[in-house]
Parts: C-alpha cells; sequence; structure tokens
C-alpha cells in the first residue's frame, strides 16, 4: 500500500529532473507516510512513498535489481508471494527481502508479462527494463489499486496513482475533458479508461500496457475477465458447504502482515462476517473500529457491539457528530479527481479513527457486487423478467407515456412511488439499471452543463449497454451485476475506500473480492443468490453460526451522509456562493440558470436535489484546487 509515480522518455533518453520528480510524489505523499524513494537512469525516473506492511525493514523502493537492469515501483499486496518465491527460488532466484515486491521482480525476469495472470492480490505497478527498453504497467482484476497515466507531445509517459501526481509532472493542467465530465455529473464518478482531464486516463482494471521506447503506443490490454452466468443446480446445503472453506480461506490470506491487524466493523452482515471468520482464525482479541452517529437513523453502535463481544474483539467506537462530518476541508485534495459519493465523508472519518488503533482492516466491501446484496437487484430482475412477456412495442408504447403520466411522488409510501419503475420498463436492461444507479437523469445532467460543455446526444448509460455486450450471459441479473463489477465496482466503491484509507495511512483489504470466491459465487443460481426481495442468500447461510440472526435478516442500510439537511443548514451559504461566483461557472462548465433551480428547489424543499448540488460543489473544488487553470475543452 503505497503511492507511485513516473516519468519516461519513450523517444529518447534525456534527463528526468530529480526535482520534478520530488513534486510528483510529494503530491501523493499521503499515500505514504513511512518513507519514499527515487530513481533515476537516462530517460527514466520512478518515485515512490510508502506505507510499510510487510518487511517494514526491508521493502524500499523504487526496487533495482543487484546489475540495474530493471527498476519497479509497487503500490499493492501480493498474498502468495511465498508461494511464488518458493517457485522463483527453485528455479534459480536469489532474494535480499522478505517483501513482496521483490518476487515481482524476479518473477518479471522469469515470466515476463506472462507474471501478472500468476499473481494474487492487488496492485499496480511499474517496471522499466534496460534490455527491453520497455516499460510494462499493470493493474489488478478490479482496480483496487489505481494507476493514472499520460502520454506527452514531447514523447514522454507520465504515470502515477493520483491524478495530482501526473498534473505535478505536466507544465500546464489540460482541459476537462467533456463527456468524462458528462459521465462525473450522471453517475458521480469518472468511469474507466477516462479521466476529467484530456490526455490523462487510468489504466482499466485487469489491463496491462507495455510501452517500448521508440514504438508506437499501443492499446491497454486485458489478461482477465470474469464470467458471471448461473451454471448447473446445488441446494442451499451443499451451496454453504462448499462456500465456508472459501470464505476461511479468502479472510486466512488476508491476516499476513507485520503491523497491527484489525477489521472495520458495522451493524451489517459482510462486515460482520469479516470479524467473525477472522477472529475465528485468530483468535479473540482482535481490533474492531466503528463510527458511531449522533442521528439513530444511521446510527449502528448497537449492532456492532454486540458483534464485538460475540467475538472478544478490543471495540473501538467513535461518534462523529454531523456537523463535524461536513467539514470537506481534506477531501478534495484525498480524492485527486471529483468523486460525489457523500459517504466518502463518513468512510474518511472511520477511516482515521481506526488508524490510530491498526494499520491494516479487514473490510466487507465487494459482497453486495458478488453476491448480489443491493436492493435494486430484486426490481431489475422483476422488470426484465416482465418485460420479456411483453409483446417488443410495450416498453416505449405503453410504459413510456405511463412513466412520463405518473408523477414523481418523492415523499409518498414507496408502494405508490412507481414512475422510476414506469421509466425503467420503458427502456432496455441497462437503461433501467443506469436509471437506478445514476445520480442524475441524463436529460437533467444536459440541463445543467454549460451550452459548450454538452454533446449532442451523447448517453453515459451506452457505457453500461457497452460492458453488457461482453457479459457472455443472457442472465438479466448476473449481466447486471458484471456491469457494476466493471463500472460501480472499481469506479465508485474501491475509489472511495482507497482514498480515504490512503489519506489515513492505512491499508484495507477485501476478502469478498477474492478471485477464487468470485468464481465461485459467479456461478451460483440465481435462487442462492435472492431469497425473494432481499440477496445474499447463501452467504447468509454460511454465517448463520457466526453472526446475529437480526443482524442477517435486517433491512439493508447504506454508510450515508446526511447531505440533504447540509444543503439548507450548515452549507446555506456557500450553495448560494456557487451559484453566483465559483469555479464550474467560470470556466463554463455549469449552467448558471440550471444550478440555481436546483439550488432553489433544495432550499423550498420543492424536490431534493442534493446530490446533483454535491456532485457540482465536488467538482467546483477540484477547478478551485487546481487554481483555475482548469478549462473546457471545447473541441472534445
Amino acid at each position: 500500500m503505497c503511492g507511485i509515480a513516473g516519468v519516461v522518455d519513450l523517444t529518447g533518453r534525456r534527463d528526468i529532473a530529480p526535482a520534478r520528480l520530488r513534486a510528483m510524489t510529494d503530491a501523493i505523499a499521503r499515500r505514504g507516510p513511512d518513507g519514499e524513494g527515487h530513481w533515476h537512469a537516462p530517460g527514466v525516473a520512478l518515485g515512490h512513498r510508502r506505507l510499510a506492511i510487510i518487511d517494514p525493514e526491508g521493502g524500499e523502493q523504487p526496487f533495482v535489481s543487484a546489475d540495474g537492469r530493471i527498476a519497479l515501483v509497487f503500490n499493492g499486496m501480493i498474498y502468495n508471494f511465498r508461494a511464488l518465491r518458493a517457485e522463483l527460488e527453485a528455479q534459480g532466484a536469489a532474494f535480499v527481502s522478505d517483501c513482496d515486491t521483490e518476487v515481482l521482480l524476479h518473477g518479471w525476469r522469469v515470466w515476463g508479462e506472462g507474471m501478472v495472470e500468476r499473481l494474487d492480490g492487488f496492485f499496480a505497478t511499474a517496471i522499466w527494463d534496460a534490455d527491453r527498453e520497455s516499460l510494462f504497467l499493470m493493474r489488478d482484476r478490479w482496480g483496487k489499486k489505481p494507476l493514472f497515466h499520460a502520454r506527452r507531445p514531447s514523447g514522454e509517459l507520465l504515470f502515477g496513482s493520483d491524478l495530482d501526481a501526473v498534473l505535478a509532472g505536466m507544465d500546464t493542467v489540460p482541459p476537462v475533458r467533456r463527456d468524462a465530465l458528462a459521465d462525473y455529473l450522471a453517475l458521480g464518478y469518472v468511469p474507466e479508461p477516462k479521466s476529467l482531464l484530456d490526455g490523462i486516463e487510468k489504466l482499466p482494471p485487469a489491463h496491462v500496457l507495455r510501452l517500448d521506447r521508440g514504438a508506437p503506443v499501443p492499446t491497454p490490454r486485458r489478461y482477465w475477465s470474469i464470467r458471471v452466468h448461473p451454471e448447473g443446480r446445488m441446494d442451499e446445503g451443499e451451496a454453504v458447504e462448499q462456500l465456508t472453506p472459501l470464505l476461511r480461506s479468502a479472510v486466512a490470506k488476508r491476516l499476513v502482515a507485520d503491523v497491527p491487524l484489525g477489521a472495520f466493523l458495522s451493524g451489517g452482515v459482510d462486515s460482520a462476517a469479516m470479524l467473525a471468520i477472522a477472529s475465528d482464525l485468530r483468535g479473540s482479541g482482535l481490533d474492531a473500529c466503528t463510527m458511531g452517529f449522533n442521528d439513530p437513523a444511521l446510527d449502528e453502535t448497537d449492532l456492532a457491539a454486540r458483534v464485538a463481544e460475540r467475538h472478544g474483539a478490543r471495540h473501538h467506537v467513535e461518534r462523529v457528530t454531523a456537523d463535524a462530518m461536513a467539514d470537506t476541508g481534506t477531501l478534495d485534495a484525498a480524492y485527486g479527481e471529483p468523486f460525489a459519493d457523500a459517504s466518502a465523508l463518513p468512510t474518511l472519518h472511520l477511516c482515521r479513527m481506526a488508524s490510530r488503533h491498526v494499520k491494516v482492516a479487514l473490510s466487507g466491501d465487494g459482497g453486495d457486487e458478488i453476491f448480489a446484496g443491493y436492493r435494486r437487484y430484486p426490481y431489475h430482475l422483476a422488470e426484465e423478467r416482465l418485460k420479456a412477456r411483453l409483446p417488443g412495442w410495450a416498453g416505449r408504447g405503453l410504459f413510456g407515456p405511463l412513466s412520463r403520466a405518473y408523477p414523481a411522488l418523492p415523499n409518498a409510501p414507496r408502494a405508490l412511488r412507481a414512475k422510476s419503475t414506469l421509466e425503467a420498463l420503458a427502456t432496455d436492461a441497462m437503461g433501467g439499471l443506469f436509471r437506478a444507479t445514476a445520480l442524475m437523469r441524463e436529460g437533467e445532467r444536459d440541463g445543467l452543463l454549460g451550452a459548450d460543455a454538452r454533446i449532442d446526444a451523447y448517453s453515459t448509460a451506452d457505457l453500461l449497454r457497452a460492458h453488457a455486450a461482453r457479459a457472455e450471459t443472457d442472465d438479466p441479473l448476473a449481466r447486471a451485476q458484471y456491469v457494476d463489477l466493471m463500472t460501480w465496482l472499481p469506479g465508485r466503491m474501491l475509489v472511495k475506500v482507497d482514498r480515504a484509507s490512503m489519506a489515513a495511512g492505512i491499508e484495507v483489504r477485501n476478502p469478498l473480492l477474492d478471485i477464487d470466491l468470485a468464481r465461485w459465487a459467479a456461478r451460483l443460481p440465481t435462487n442462492l443468490k435472492l431469497d425473494g426481495l432481499t440477496g445474499k442468500r447463501v452467504l447468509k447461510a454460511a454465517l448463520r453460526a457466526h453472526v446475529p440472526g437480526d443482524i442477517l435478516d435486517a433491512r439493508k442500510r447504506g454508510f450515508v451522509a446526511p447531505i440533504g439537511g447540509w444543503m439548507t443548514g450548515r452549507f446555506a451559504a456557500r450553495m448560494q456562493a456557487l451559484t453566483r461566483d465559483s469555479a464550474v461557472l467560470e470556466a463554463g462548465l455549469i449552467d448558471r440558470t440550471a444550478l440555481d433551480g436546483l439550488w432553489q428547489a433544495q432550499r423550498t424543499g420543492r424536490a431534493d436535489t442534493s446530490r446533483a448540488l454535491w456532485a457540482v460543489l465536488m467538482l467546483d473544488g477540484f477547478l478551485a484546487r487546481t487554481h483555475g487553470t482548469v478549462k473546457l475543452d471545447r473541441a472534445a
């Protein structure tokens, strides 16, 4: 767990100024508080910020071979590094440290690009090979660790763990990319491979990129994909019997650390499961960290305390008031790129609190995607099954007019809030999934964009459709899960935790994203995922002996921030200023009249527009942090 950065001259061997590389690593100092390192060769500069987890005394980076021909920087953790080390030693490799980083160096020499397929873990890595005169970039299967890169007109390739690192190596800030801006306002994040700035991209999850000096820049290559599709028949008892050892193995491999290790603990199923299994494997006495809220609707400390007591954990609880949580002072800097999921705030507070007790924390992230835990899944499945029984004309011909005629009724009982269901029935599957996950609909988004920022007939939902076309399944639930694994998980959920944990100086591990576990779950029949309108059926069945029943059967609650109240309370003056004199308006990214309309609707209570306003507020913070130098790319 660290931060990496570098510059490689792909057309020659021009020297990279040490001050330039240092500026890039300084920009991501929050990702590595335990040390830093820099390495230079003709036309190459690699930098590193370290958070020491494995072999704290011997894992300094950049890691360079004894002959100086191979150098690498690495961010992440390789769980099977000891098995790989033994295999490499059998082939003559001589190790000088006990860290997982050195396995990558020897692995590159023996296996080359094929090494990435042998790795079990999470990582973003850059390897410079002087003999081949090539730079090799690789990113883990789920995209847990970030990797930005940019090819400059000068022939240089810049890379870094954060947008800030890449920007620190540039003379000017690139303009805003219009389609990325549209995606951000619709989704609340910028999906891979785009970044918000033109010419800077993210290496997508499960991709590698090899750049040879003097050769054209190739397209990144995907090295792994998961197929989510029901296969075979299995009853619940058989499934639990197979799942239990997979869960234990997934947790066990993530308990390896040379620093204090604990777990995040909420009142939910996934975090309770992680603590229960870890305690069973390690014994009592693990640290469990819970964030409490003064608002009873958000607080789950009582449920968490019961789980902690049951497993003999040292339970650390800290309460945060809504006002304290509303302090966004460090949020912009922690996330680098604009990020509009307001639950980033409590996540950042939780990581800071946990850092006072542990340096590695287990988390339950990934369980909703892998085991179909989101509330939207059963509704999506029901909608797709209904559409399959109706003639093709019924969508637009029947449900389209009904959805337009039916009022929104956001404050009515759930049974009367049918507008979103009618809208989903009026479109295709991915249009429905987009509506279930978007911050704002595309028409609303387009109205909010400034005149020069709009793109005619551009659809963010088409990104979901493109992934769905590669899903290798005709099962509607499996297809929705696959699309979420390709978009929602890496773009939103993993970004949220990675940036918050790095800003707090801790490493977060996700057993429910274990590759062996995920491959098994990807083949589950639908009836073992969903039980009526609730998900995670087989996971809950496997946990009955370890987790209290009222937690397993409770209605799912999110880890949220009360931004609606903030807009008209604590943030009222700031919101007023946003609509009058702000960086987003000056840059021409947002339409002043539309923004003021959103604000007036929120202020008067006519509609809850808080999520859209929050997205604009985070965008404005990004522009302000870059000193107003970001402009709009009107040619994009």
